[in-house]
């Protein structure tokens, strides 16, 4: 296979010439979040070495290069990630964050899932397929209950964060549990991890005996991610007649090969969690499952089991799980499970959930009782999204038939097995870099196409991403970039309708400029597809929440308003993290974390872009109207697939949430609404204050963190962002 590569000589003329964006907290979260470890050199990589890495990750999925290629698409090829190179170091872009932690490294090539953010399943009896994971006791074929959770733990545990569906007609598919089945978790006295595992539920192997009767299954399990997804899934399946042919009443689970805690984890990074996790989840979902024999899995006995699977992943420390629980409109059950406040503290609060309506829903103030008690349930429009692209587009039949859900953060509509793939272009930063958009949306476009050619793990998936090819191009700072550009906001004021509900006005030059760039994301995937010979992508454009990912270049994140013009910006590190010391010479405040031992808290001044300007709105001076607004203006203009938001609103608003949700229902495809707080929490991870205290606080600080760190000695060590991820409410994984 010809392999495209980046030049040194290259490399060090871009990085003569071209100064990254860094936001106020650009290079510190860059750093402790997506410089990976060089091993041989003792130090993590600088900028330019994770960009090359990302860029080369990428160019070569390119299935051109499989064969022979000309010299003319290796041209095509090599000067294309050279723009890429130069788009990306400047930030005037960037890839997901996932493909910034794993692209061009070797777990890629192990398995391409893991350059994927989020994934959707279907939560009712599917087939394995031709996957990599095979429970032995399954054909290909065979139907199992256990495939949409299996596949749901395996995408955790790669870093993904999956939305999943228990809609009524999803769940009922199950069959009834027919088995009460008796589980004892074992593990040798030799284990390191054996006093901490008879803690967490399990039994000296030696009080097992060797001897297996006929209705007795012994399962050992290997030092690996599909050993624990194996597990479950036989587990699972035991409970059912039609995947328990044998007749086992008794499974036995072995622990004894499973790395103890704090060892690393090659690969993916990070440390193990040892099996104590793994042993309370099986005990907890076995209960679940016995509980419910000759009874059928309710949606809220789904829900729990892909809660009790992510609260195991998030013990790791390295992932942290991001899952969207999608019921039926008209589940009470459902909508109400998190007022269990003691299963909410155990498990229930590992997933967002969400509402699947149509046009005939009509319950919007019972939504908007449940949203007022604990920001939740957010809605998502189906119809919509299987009908329409762009809802400037009109009303399409079935233009994308398939889907069935979204991803945690609601941004892309998504067909059961299918991935996010995700590029990001900050248009103002872009500008200022001398970027033409249209170019710069156009290498976007080509690298998540080629994303879609990388080597998926589940038939599922495969199948899907082949015939849908869907890709995620997305904006963020989009309010710094309307108001610095354009002089006002995208929306100009309201129209009285005749019901009395409020039309938004939208300044004519941003709908302009925006169908302009969404054109020319349309044409690139044209080219593109032409070229490689394969489907043009069902959908093409979307805005994520960003979060970290928008620190990089210092950007209000997707479509949210920045949270206050002036703030103070938390970050929480672990207190043996050597840039603590850094900081500290240069001047930031910081102060030991009152919620988690051995951290520290430190406080970043930071000023928004156009804080001074009279257009200039944050999250708690915009009204809940105008957001909601907004949403739709980018729903109609701009994305294909779908726009992440979480509205937020002020207590003197929540009475408008009914209204506004009717009205905006044939408009935007999902949303999310959360109260605004104001930084009211003690080390609140968001702070407002006013220009003087920002000032005062800004002249604190003595020196440039990033070359007093670069005099130290770097080590491997976590950093931890409160409240700062892919997702707005710190749903999706950190990377």
């Amino acid at each position: 296979m010809q392999r495209i590569t980046l030049s040194k000589q290259f490399i060090a003329a871009a990085t003569k010439t071209i100064t990254p964006h860094w936001g106020p907290l650009g290079w510190v979260t860059y750093k402790r979040t997506y410089a990976r470890w060089i091993a041989a050199e003792d130090r993590t990589e600088e900028w330019a070495e994770t960009v090359q890495r990302v860029i080369e990750g990428n160019i070569n999925l390119d299935p051109r290069l499989t064969k022979e290629p000309s010299p003319a698409v290796i041209n095509e090829l090599t000067t294309e990630a050279q723009e890429l190179f130069k788009l990306i170091y400047g930030l005037g872009a960037t890839p997901s964050g996932r493909n910034l932690w794993i692209s061009g490294t070797d777990y890629q090539h192990r398995t391409g899932d893991s350059l994927n953010n989020c994934w959707f399943i279907a939560i009712r009896p599917q087939k394995y397929g031709v996957s990599h994971i095979q429970p032995r006791y399954l054909t290909q074929d065979q139907v199992a209950v256990s495939m949409p959770f299996a596949f749901l733990f395996d995408e955790l545990m790669k870093g993904g964060g999956v939305g999943f569906s228990v809609t009524d007609d999803n769940v009922q598919q199950i069959p009834a549990v027919d088995n009460e089945i008796k589980l004892d978790v074992v593990i040798d006295k030799a284990s390191a991890s054996y006093e901490e595992s008879l803690e967490a539920g399990a039994i000296d192997c030696a009080k097992v005996s060797s001897d297996l009767q006929a209705d007795e299954s012994y399962y050992k399990l290997p030092d690996t991610r599909e050993g624990w997804v194996l597990a479950v899934a036989q587990l699972i399946d035991l409970h059912f007649n039609s995947t328990n042919q044998h007749g086992i009443k008794h499974l036995i689970l072995d622990m004894s090969d499973i790395r103890p805690r704090g060892t690393k984890i090659h690969g993916f990074g990070g440390t193990a969690s040892g099996p104590m996790p793994l042993i309370e989840m099986l005990y907890d979902i076995n209960n679940i499952l016995n509980e419910q024999v000759a009874n059928k899995l309710s949606a809220v006995d789904c829900t729990d089991i892909c809660n009790l699977i992510g609260k195991a992943v998030v013990a790791g420390n390295v992932r942290r799980s991001a899952e969207l629980a999608l019921g039926s409109g008209d589940n009470d059950d459902f909508i109400t499970m998190k007022q269990d406040q003691e299963k909410l503290q155990h498990h229930r609060w590992a997933s967002n959930n969400s509402i699947s309506i149509d046009n005939d829903f009509n319950q919007y103030q019972e939504v908007a009782d449940s949203i007022q008690h604990n920001g939740e349930p957010g809605i998502v429009d189906l119809n919509v999204s299987k009908n329409y692209g762009r809802i400037a587009d009109g009303y399409q039949a079935g233009i994308d038939s398939d889907v069935e859900g979204t991803n945690p953060c609601g941004e892309i509509s998504l067909a059961n097995g299918e991935p996010c793939n995700l590029f990001e272009i900050f248009p103002l930063v872009a500008e200022k870099q001398g970027w033409d958009l249209k170019e710069a949306f156009r290498l976007g476009t080509r690298f998540t196409k080629r994303v879609t050619f990388s080597h998926y793990d589940w038939e599922v998936s495969r199948k899907m991403i082949q015939k849908n090819r869907r890709i995620g191009i997305s904006m963020s700072g989009i309010q710094d970039w309307i108001l610095s550009n354009f002089g006002n906001r995208v929306v100009t004021g309201f129209t009285k309708n005749d019901d009395g509900t409020m039309e938004p006005v939208y300044d004519q030059r941003v709908v302009n400029r925006v169908n302009d760039l969404y054109q020319a994301v349309i044409d690139a995937d044209k080219e593109y597809s032409k070229e490689l010979d394969c489907n043009l992508s069902v959908k093409h454009t979307t805005v994520k929440p960003s979060g970290t990912v928008a620190k990089l270049a210092g950007v209000s994140e997707g479509m949210h308003f920045h949270y206050a013009g002036y703030l103070i910006q938390r970050i929480r590190f672990q207190d043996t993290d050597p840039l603590l010391d850094a900081l500290k010479q240069c001047g930031y405040r910081m102060e030991p974390d009152i919620y988690t031992k051995h951290t520290t808290c430190v406080e970043f001044p930071v000023k928004a872009a156009n804080a001074d300007s009279d257009q200039f709105a944050s999250a708690g001076s915009i009204s809940i109207a105008e957001q909601f607004a907004t949403q739709a203006f980018l729903q109609k203009y701009w994305s294909d697939n779908a726009v992440s938001c979480t509205i937020t609103f002020q207590d003197k608003e929540a009475d408008q949430i009914p209204t506004l949700l009717k009205q905006y229902r044939s408009k935007i495809k999902s949303t999310s609404l959360l109260p605004y707080y104001g930084g009211a929490l003690q080390q609140a991870p968001k702070e407002p204050i006013d220009k003087q205290t920002y000032e005062k606080r800004q002249a604190m600080i003595s020196d440039d963190v990033m070359k007093v760190f670069a005099a130290q000695q770097e080590q491997d060590k976590a950093l931890d962002l409160v409240d700062q991820s892919d997702c707005a409410g710190g749903a999706c994984p950190i990377r």
